[in-house]
């Protein structure tokens, strides 16, 4: 084939993670498929085992689509990051975006980060919000979750980390290279580009149902960027163990002292149940960070999986019919 014949590749790809989206993501699929980027447009919807009959309906949008979609289905629920991953792997545009289908990021901002990322030569571009408009206990634990991502992660200062992000192909074959049972997409970032930009966009209410992230969500998501990423929980442990060894001396100077200069001997109990118990804490809590560790390396060797997919579907939208019509 000569180097006119060539298609030219597929713009922008857009990854939706799917779960309990049956009300949502025909509204997202139909906003998308309005919008003309240039170079043209996917749309990768990835079912993580939703328990409701989202996959009937992705499968209807694959027969009535007027743009390429690509529907993967996993066998079960692994999680959102877990399914993004999946999503990244079948998506084919010079630049792809990864959203929710709650309709919370407005389909019309897809365009303004889009064309930012790639007139601006940025590798990865995120999104911050004005005013969010999650739960207050949501906005509370988002808020924690990039505190700490700042202290563990290589990552700008202050930078939001928002799941509405948009990222170049370079990105997203290094990204994809992880094959670990628990990904942590915006690690895996930090580790491959520092040439990071952000934007404000609208951040609108869920028009259906409630946030699928959970308390217990939220906190796995948290252990995901401790332990996967960073050795600093390893590190404090470590600390924490030095802080108790020179309270220890400290203690048994003082008590060997009051041995020796005293003539009354001390009862002890509320000092040696202290020690103990602040010994014992210490101790429970490093080898809990420990055993978080060593059980991730367990699974990770076994064999875990980061993903299992039951179906790939995809159609054929006009923009693909064109660009063949275009190289024949």
């Amino acid at each position: 084939m000569s180097p006119a014949a060539i298609p030219a590749k597929l713009g922008l790809s857009i990854v939706v993670p799917v779960y309990r989206g049956a009300a949502t993501v025909g509204l997202l699929v139909e906003a998308l498929s309005a919008l003309n980027p240039e170079g043209g447009i996917e749309i990768v919807l990835v079912n993580d085992g939703s328990p409701d009959n989202s996959g009937d309906v992705c499968r209807n949008l694959i027969r009535t689509a007027t743009v390429p979609i690509v529907y993967v289905e996993h066998t079960r629920n692994y999680g959102e990051h877990n399914a993004v991953m999946t999503g990244l792997r079948h998506a084919s545009g010079s630049f792809v975006i990864t959203m929710d289908d709650d309709l919370q990021n407005p389909p019309e901002e897809v365009i303004k980060l889009y064309d930012h990322a790639r007139l601006g030569n940025w590798d990865v571009v995120y999104t911050r919000y004005a005013t969010k408009q999650h739960a207050p206990w949501r906005n509370l634990g988002s808020r924690f979750a990039n505190k700490v991502a700042d202290w563990l992660l290589d990552k700008p200062p202050g930078l939001y980390l928002s799941s509405f992000r948009c990222m170049a192909a370079s990105v997203v074959a290094n990204v994809t290279l992880y094959s670990g049972p628990y990904p942590y997409v915006d690690g895996l970032i930090m580790q491959v580009t520092t040439r990071i930009d952000s934007i404000e966009v609208k951040h609108f209410p869920r028009i259906e149902g409630r946030s699928n992230y959970t308390l217990r969500r939220l906190v796995l998501l948290w252990l995901n960027l401790a332990t996967s990423f960073s050795l600093a929980p390893l590190r404090l442990a470590i600390l924490a163990g030095l802080i108790m060894a020179m309270l220890g001396a400290a203690g048994a100077v003082a008590t060997i002292a009051e041995a020796l200069y005293s003539d009354r001997v001390p009862s002890g109990w509320a000092s040696t149940m202290t020690a103990i118990l602040l010994v014992g804490g210490v101790q429970s809590m490093v080898l809990g960070v420990l055993g978080e560790y060593v059980g991730r390396t367990f699974l990770s060797a076994n064999g875990k999986p980061q993903g299992s997919v039951r179906a790939v579907e995809r159609s054929v939208g006009p923009a693909i019919v064109a660009a063949m019509e275009h190289a024949a």
